[in-house]
């Protein structure tokens, strides 16, 4: 079953339980279509993708796209991105989380929407396994900057060279971005050490 649901939203998920083996696992917070998602899981068979996705229409559209394509290493929860982070995933239990064209909400009065904030990298932080990899991307400079001072403010990460990770398959909002001409910021962070003691 492509679509999980989990028995309980109050406990951690057994990965290798779900996946039924022990592998490393990628997380792409807010899926979308799941087309990058499945694209990364058919190009590497031995790791397991988990989708994040809280849009009931758009998880369906994955779940579709997964099954027709046969894909056995994925699995799509419907779940809002930062509850899943903290509250769902094992401390330690991801090898690479990615975070594609999250909404800016350029608005200044809705920024302080935005996703990546130092709690949200705190809890990046303690999901990864050591030396796990946090992948962000964004078309929107100020939101990119924002997301760099929150990354510097954190003595957890370090910046990662994007070799450590090889070609990316493009994401349906990035190849529109390209299309159009807009720039593409990304940033790879490694994890260096645990979080701890209320901080990152």
């Amino acid at each position: 079953m492509i679509e999980l649901v989990p028995a309980n939203y109050f406990a951690p998920l057994d990965l290798s339980e779900i996946f039924g083996r022990t592998a490393p696992v990628e997380l792409d917070v807010g899926c979308g279509d799941g087309a990058y998602l499945i694209a990364l899981a058919e190009a590497q068979p031995e790791r397991d993708f988990l989708g994040l996705e809280k849009l009931y229409g758009r998880t369906q559209v994955a779940c579709r796209k997964a099954m027709r394509r046969g894909s056995t290493n994925v699995r799509i929860l419907r779940v809002e991105s930062s509850y899943a982070l903290r509250y769902l995933l094992p401390p330690q239990s991801v090898a690479r989380i990615h975070l594609l064209f999250p909404d800016p909400w350029p608005k200044k009065r809705h920024q302080r929407r935005r996703i990546v904030k130092d709690e949200f990298l705190r809890d990046v932080q303690i999901a990864l396994e050591p030396g796990g990899i946090f992948h962000v991307a964004t078309d929107d400079a100020d939101y990119f900057q924002e997301i760099t001072r929150a990354s510097e403010r954190s003595a957890g990460f370090v910046v990662a060279n994007p070799c450590e990770i090889g070609p990316l398959p493009p994401t349906t909002f990035e190849k529109h971005f390209r299309k159009t001409g807009a720039k593409i910021y990304r940033l790879l962070l490694r994890k260096v050490s645990p979080a701890r003691n209320g901080s990152a």
